[in-house]
């Protein structure tokens, strides 16, 4: 390592460090020692000092061992006189410039400092979690921490661009100059947010911890590595969490120490300035400090040295597209044409034919295209995709059918939300400017079919009807097949197949998860159905969805059978024997993170509850949603607690074992609200028809004894059913 970069680095964690004691010490004289002191939305306190040290910080007190330790980690500067190894200095300086940077935004919080204008600040457990099938299946294949301000707008934009295009989330902060890269891609007018792949941290040097609390929370969220095991937390972040740092602009002493800190976790850090490199391997994977002048090299420069996966969509379309603009917003007033949602009628229709009866490629548009349309206007728009294939089963089309919602949202400056004949679509001014018509959609959806399923498609050709006649028209045939599924759907039972089909995808996080799919259980993640995994196992049969035979069933109440134990013990690393599908109280299915709701049991209740990842309150079990989460992830069986997808709670096997939805007693209203209808038609069929509004939420309980009440004044079937514990 450099003599100047490591001296640069001890100075600024000595800087950082004495900051952080001052500000403690101030925070005591002013608010005592026993002030509580946290971030928003965490089960891991300050996740850096939890994830090296099992630190739990709840007080200002508790921060006084940790400011220790990170003062035990600082070393003098490398003399001149005297040549001695200093990477080891450096690096303890890194990790001791994480824990002080770390509590000065925790006290920041405290003062409400935190977070700064237009930025996130503190990221919290459950967009983690939100995101957490997205680092798993590839579709977001690293992340970028940009700290500085480019030269000027332009490149700023351009940088972020090729990010984009790549699926990288990317974390803009930090200054130089006295000018951001945030204020930079607001000038530009870039839409930034989660949903962009854009995220704002903060606008200087000290808030680039919270893209690494990010990363270590990996760790401890997916990979089940417990609290102070430092070694384990590091080496997880280096193998599997494919980050990096790019500063734009001159490095002073702060990003020097932040980017030891980033190195100690594998993060290699690339700059535009001329500084001193660090080429060979060993703590990174590849290099760990490199530099590279020309911006239009820069973002292939990160994603070599870190050694980052990524696939760019090369479609034929006039707009950039990729995953990173999935979330994007088309707002009315940006908006050129719209279809369907409440504006017009639209659908989106997928079906099967014989080979002969299909030309691949051909895209055909019945009616006006976009240059006949009245900008701000509202059309009729009727998207008909045929496919053919040797391999192509009934059973695909609505799989394939899902998919449009994602294929025509990755492209830049185009809305989509919904599916079938509830969709709704808006083109963008600037994308219609740049030459986008509407034919475009057939060019994105042919590519992305032949590209994600190309097993089972061998010919598609896309009709799209832009009259009401015709739209009407051939909405009826799709109206009438959408029936026909939803009926063969809801008549699959687990006792129906002799396969079950298991999920391994978030085993690049999770090490010992394994996800067992059935047609009355959805995966965890809420993205997989039985039919969705029967698919991806034709189309990839060495992926991450494999069959598995149930064979002799060694508990039909509970659901335990032999080929699914057999399987589960070989695919979790020999971790697990057992699983029982219908009971949460023994063997449980295991959690990753990436999990829509937790079930936990109430005792006090006789029942129990289900918290979804999106409500922040506090439950009747003491515990927010990042709190419960902590200790259900990781590949762990934890009896009485669960992660599940949101339409299991309506499926007949909903824990089955243990009493089923007689047992539910709480849930959120959100989410209870947005099942309604499902679980009022579950409640009939379980034989109790005022159950639905016997099931509190947060506006009549979060604390037991309200809850106890209001299921006794109510009559709630739990409290007389047999006791759980």
């Amino acid at each position: 390592m450099s003599k100047i970069v490591a001296s640069a680095a001890i100075r600024g964690a000595k800087a950082l460090v004495t900051e952080a004691e001052k500000l403690i010490n101030k925070a005591i004289g002013e608010k005592g020692k026993e002030q509580k002191v946290e971030f928003p939305e965490t089960a891991f306190f300050l996740p850096m000092a939890n994830a090296l040290l099992a630190a739990e910080i709840r007080t200002l007190t508790d921060m006084l061992p940790v400011l220790k330790e990170a003062k035990s980690l600082l070393h003098d500067e490398p003399t001149r006189e005297l040549w001695l190894p200093y990477l080891g200095d450096a690096l303890d300086s890194g990790i001791a410039a994480l824990l002080a940077e770390e509590m000065i935004c925790a006290i920041r919080y405290l003062y409400g400092e935190e977070p700064q204008p237009d930025c996130n600040g503190f990221f919290t457990d459950t967009i983690l979690r939100t995101l957490g099938i997205q680092l798993v299946d590839g579709r977001m294949p690293g992340f970028a921490a940009i700290l500085g301000a480019a030269p000027d707008n332009k490149t700023a934009v351009d940088i972020v661009r090729e990010f984009q295009k790549r699926s990288i989330m990317t974390f803009v902060g930090s200054s130089a100059n006295g000018k951001s890269i945030i204020d930079q891609l607001k000038e530009e007018k870039v839409e930034m947010g989660w949903d962009t792949y854009i995220v704002p941290y903060g606008r200087d040097t000290v808030t680039g911890i919270y893209p690494l609390n990010w990363a270590i929370r990996g760790a401890l969220t997916f990979g089940g590595i417990k609290p102070g095991r430092a070694k384990e937390c590091l080496l997880y972040c280096k193998e599997r969490v494919f980050a990096f740092g790019l500063v734009l602009g001159q490095l002073d002493d702060i990003k020097y120490a932040t980017g030891a800190g980033a190195i100690n976790m594998g993060f290699p850090i690339i700059a535009d300035t001329d500084i001193p490199e660090i080429r060979p391997t060993g703590i990174c994977t590849y290099e760990h400090l490199v530099k590279e002048f020309n911006y239009k090299k820069i973002v292939q420069k990160c994603i070599e040295v870190r050694g980052v996966k990524v696939k760019i969509a090369e479609i034929p379309i006039p707009v950039a597209y990729s995953a990173a603009f999935e979330g994007e917003r088309v707002r009315r007033e940006n908006m050129h044409v719209q279809f369907g949602g409440k504006f017009s009628s639209a659908f989106e229709y997928v079906c099967s034919k014989p080979l002969d009866e299909v030309e691949d490629g051909k895209i055909e548009i019945v009616g006006p295209e976009i240059d006949d349309m009245k900008d701000g206007g509202a059309y009729p728009l009727g998207i008909l995709v045929e496919v053919a294939g040797r391999k192509m089963q009934h059973d695909f089309e609505p799989i394939l059918e899902r998919q449009v919602h994602t294929f025509l949202n990755e492209a830049m400056g185009i809305f989509h939300m919904g599916q079938r004949n509830m969709c709704w679509i808006r083109i963008s001014k600037e994308a219609q400017k740049k030459g986008f018509k509407i034919k475009h959609f057939g060019t994105i959806i042919h590519a992305r079919l032949h590209d994600t399923y190309g097993k089972i498609v061998d010919k598609a050709q896309i009709t799209i009807f832009t009259t009401q006649e015709d739209v009407e028209r051939v909405m009826k045939e799709a109206v009438k097949v959408y029936e026909e599924r939803d009926a063969r759907l809801a008549g699959m039972t687990d006792e129906s197949v002799d396969t079950f089909y298991s999920c391994t995808l978030c085993q690049s996080f999770a090490p010992n998860h394994v996800c067992m799919v059935k047609p009355e259980r959805i995966g965890l993640c809420g993205a997989y159905s039985w039919l969705d995994a029967k698919a991806c196992y034709e189309l990839n049969p060495a992926g991450p969805n494999q069959p598995v035979k149930k064979g002799e069933a060694l508990d039909s109440v509970r659901g335990e059978w032999k080929g699914v134990n057999d399987f589960l013990y070989n695919k979790s690393n020999k971790t697990l024997s057992r699983f029982h599908g219908y009971s949460i109280m023994s063997f449980p299915e295991t959690s990753c993170g990436c999990f829509e709701c937790i079930i936990a049991v109430l005792p006090e209740a006789n029942g129990f509850m289900v918290v979804n990842r999106e409500y922040s309150g506090m439950t009747p079990a003491g515990m927010k949603f990042s709190t419960l989460a902590g200790s259900v992830g990781g590949g762990n069986q934890t009896p009485g607690f669960m992660g599940v997808g949101r339409l299991y709670l309506v499926s007949k096997k909903f824990i089955a074992a243990d009493g089923g939805l007689k047992r539910l007693v709480w849930m959120p209203k959100e989410l209870k609200n947005s099942l309604s209808d499902k679980l009022k038609k579950r409640c009939e069929e379980e034989g109790t028809p005022d159950l639905f509004d016997k099931i509190a939420d947060e506006t009549v309980a979060v604390e037991s004894e309200q809850l106890l009440k209001f299921l006794q004044d109510r009559s709630h079937p739990a409290l007389s059913m047999p006791a759980l514990v």
